[in-house]
């Protein structure tokens, strides 16, 4: 006989329904915030990341933090808070042709994906830290080196 703990388990690390739930609705709360020209958060820079979802198809929207790097191009870190990648990062990697970000008011526009590596993950990374050391502190407590994605403007 299966109990409900036991059909409702989930890996440890991931989120429950109402997690979930949650999440969405304080996206879709941030992502019109940011389409009305309202781009902060916690002090942060925020963007909204499109992309389309690896396995339905679907469009998806997520708002992000960013930091600058260089004229054209934006940096963002997959760090979702738990023992995993987030989920728009592997969408992101499943369509990389298929992905646009909208900056605060602006309409969306088509940018190229590069996920970061070695010395140029290390300097971004050591940028993106000492201008939001709260990232850094998530980082230190995850068993996972959080991935950094160049987005650059096609």
């Amino acid at each position: 006989m299966t109990t409900n703990s036991q059909a409702g388990k989930r890996k440890p690390g991931t989120p429950g329904a109402f997690s979930r739930w949650m999440q969405r609705k304080m996206n879709a709360r941030m992502n019109r915030k940011i389409r009305r020209g309202h781009g902060q958060f916690m002090g942060m820079d925020v963007l909204i990341l499109n992309t389309v979802g690896r396995r339905s198809g679907q469009p998806r929207q997520s708002p992000l933090a960013w930091f600058p790097d260089g004229d054209d191009a934006r940096l963002v870190v997959a760090s979702g808070g738990g023992s995993q990648n987030p989920d728009w990062h592997a969408n992101l990697m499943a369509h990389p042709g298929e992905v646009s970000i909208e900056l605060p008011g602006t309409d969306a526009t088509p940018v190229v994906p590069q996920q970061l590596e070695g010395t140029d993950r290390e300097q971004a990374w050591q940028r993106i830290a000492a201008a939001q050391p709260r990232i850094a502190k998530y980082q230190s407590k995850s068993d996972r080196q959080y991935p950094v994605i160049r987005l650059t403007s096609r």
